[in-house]
């Protein structure tokens, strides 16, 4: 695929730009009424099956987490996440942003990635009201 059509899909699926290959097993944790359903169905569009959902019980490539300022703690939520992910996965933290019901402050979001022992090395608009933080578990060292 040429780098132009690349830009394409990413312009008409923001999923792309989340890095997800088909065949991943992507489990969607804290989904809601109010999740962003064009990028949900991108996704999975992407990966070319369905997101699994909470009761998933094997481990995943990446879990998209739908979190809101409400939801409880974070840096718990966060832990409890890299407990289903295969090694080497990720995890897509999706807040509201700014000025929407929800919104979870960058700083509050850098300090429990922090102490859940994961580092955030992206943050992007992922959908008109959510935008995305991608965390990854450090190397496991040999």
């Amino acid at each position: 695929m040429s780098a132009t059509a690349d830009h394409a899909e990413e312009r008409t699926n923001p999923a792309a730009r989340l890095g997800f290959e088909p065949g991943q097993v992507v489990q969607e944790i804290g989904y809601d009424e109010d999740a962003d359903q064009d990028l949900r169905e991108g996704i999975e569009s992407v990966i070319g099956q369905d997101l699994v959902d909470e009761e998933y019980d094997d481990v995943a490539d990446a879990v998209v987490l739908w979190f809101r300022d409400e939801d409880g703690d974070l840096t718990d939520t966060l832990v409890d996440s890299i407990g289903l992910l295969d090694e080497g996965g990720l995890i897509w933290l999706l807040t509201p942003k700014t000025g929407r019901e929800g919104y979870v402050e960058p700083s509050d979001i850098s300090d429990a990635a922090q102490t859940a022992g994961l580092s955030q090395t992206k943050s992007i608009s992922v959908a008109k009201d959510w935008s995305g933080s991608r965390l990854v578990a450090p190397k496991a060292k040999r």
